[in-house]
């Protein structure tokens, strides 16, 4: 994080705490201001609770001080798989990706960068001697040794994902002249599997959704309002869960998807279902400012994993509730792409003719036996 425009000295702004590299803003947030390498370091700490932000600063200032040695090891070309770890948990903390296959870099989303760290810990918790060892001694063959023990005790996606992050360490040691190719480029990735979709009749999401509402936990008709509002509206969880009033568009039919996955933004109309949904939320509160947010909880999956249980079919998850709105478009005659434009797929259909193309044949042959001469 850059230093706050704000003049850090200025006490009318910033106020020193009897804890050395904290400061407090006058919002009361507090933030750490750490020198390291001759660089003097800010990141904000997102809390204005004294004893979480000391615990805060504890993680922030060893993080700042191995970044601070692993770019001193880059810039004289001698560095530790863990030095490499340091520069990309950098990037992550700034918010950006790895640039990847395509060398592109964007912004990440929490969730991301909470992904990304995930994989850097498992990596080296299935390599443990991987984090301490110069990025020199690390060979494909090595490498191959454990993408042989690491592949046969995760699925793939997670594996491909860790492999990515192995091979970002050695990207970075690249650019730093400390080895010459990618121990990690030629190492094959696991084929991901197309998922099984095994999902609930119609019949059965109701009697489904009605279980988790007559459910007594506290939070039961939150969470049927949750579920239904996925199946309603094919979004994806995280952005159900930005969704405000203001981006309810009651006379045009539609709702404004603000934060969608890569940031963009899209509209997605309601169906019938789904107005009478957020129709009857609205009743309930009325009061409620454009800036609250239409749903209550986040997620549903204990409550869903219940219910799958007692209404007798195979456990779904949030993403599953996204596939049964898919599905139940286009058995309902809505063209692909069309589907495809309402969940904020930007590949013109291609992954939604391959996750659903059997529902169009299955949809063509039944509308072929209405065809006739006679």
């Amino acid at each position: 994080m850059k230093t706050p425009q704000a003049d850090p000295e200025n006490e009318k702004t910033w106020t020193r705490t009897n804890v050395q590299n904290l400061m407090r803003h006058k919002s009361g947030r507090y933030y750490a201001r750490i020198y390291s390498g001759g660089k003097e370091t800010w990141r904000a700490l997102k809390t204005d609770l004294l004893e979480v932000a000391k615990a805060k600063l504890r993680d922030q200032a060893g993080e700042i001080v191995k970044s601070s040695k692993a770019k001193a090891a880059h810039d004289r070309g001698r560095m530790t798989i863990g030095d490499c770890a340091a520069m990309l948990r950098e990037r992550l903390a700034q918010g950006l990706s790895m640039p990847g296959r395509t060398g592109k870099i964007r912004k990440l989303r929490p969730n991301s960068i909470s992904y990304r760290e995930r994989c850097i810990q498992t990596l080296f918790r299935s390599w443990p001697e991987l984090e301490k060892t110069d990025v020199r001694k690390v060979s494909k063959r090595d490498v191959e040794a454990w993408s042989g023990r690491f592949s046969s005790a995760y699925s793939p996606t997670v594996y491909n994902n860790t492999l990515d992050t192995l091979r970002e360490f050695f990207r970075i040691a690249e650019s730093a002249g400390a080895v010459h190719g990618n121990a990690a480029s030629e190492v094959a990735r696991a084929t991901v599997l197309q998922k099984t979709l095994v999902l609930p009749t119609r019949p059965q999401f109701l009697a489904f959704v009605e279980s988790i509402r007559e459910n007594r936990a506290w939070c039961s008709r939150d969470c049927a309002d949750l579920v239904e509002f996925l199946a309603f509206t094919g979004a994806r969880k995280d952005e159900a869960a930005n969704v405000l009033w203001s981006d309810v568009d009651f006379p045009r039919g539609r709702i404004h998807i603000r934060e969608g996955k890569g940031g963009h933004s899209r509209h997605v109309p309601m169906i019938r279902e789904a107005e009478a949904l957020l129709t009857r939320l609205r009743s309930e509160r009325p009061d409620e400012r454009g800036a609250a947010r239409v749903l209550r909880v986040g997620e549903a999956q204990h409550a869903m994993d219940a219910a799958a249980g007692k209404v007798g079919f195979k456990r779904i998850t949030h993403h599953d509730l996204r596939h049964l709105f898919a599905t139940t478009a286009i058995e309902a005659g809505i063209d692909i792409p069309t589907v495809s434009r309402w969940l904020g797929h930007k590949d013109g259909g291609a992954l939604a003719m391959k996750t659903y193309g059997h529902l169009r044949d299955d949809h063509s042959m039944q509308s072929a036996k209405r065809v006739s001469f006679s």
